[in-house]
């Protein structure tokens, strides 16, 4: 961890993090994508198990690097519905074809 010297430099270092933040919730919604390509139907996306199975590994994961895992829920359970739509959509795509 990098100690920074003053208050911008924290922000500056905050940015960067972001960034990296959103450039792997990017190549997730590329990979939910790829996904709907071994799909054979909607209700497959949905996966309940698949959905517990993240949402036990990264609760745990939260635990074990100090982060709230309520937290972590919170935002997951954002993601994976709204890539779930995405992946919805590319599967009617891909199938429509």
């Amino acid at each position: 961890m990098k100690k920074c010297e003053s208050l911008e430099e924290v922000r500056e270092e905050i940015d960067k993090v972001d960034d990296q933040i959103l450039e792997l919730i990017a190549k997730r919604k590329d990979l939910v994508k790829q996904a709907a390509n071994f799909k054979h139907s909607v209700e497959e996306i949905k996966a309940d198990d698949r959905i517990d199975h993240v949402m036990d590994r990264v609760r745990h994961q939260a635990l074990t690097l100090g982060v709230s895992p309520n937290l972590v829920a919170e935002i997951y359970q954002k993601m994976i519905d709204e890539m779930v739509e995405t992946e919805i959509a590319q599967f009617r795509n891909v199938t429509n074809f």
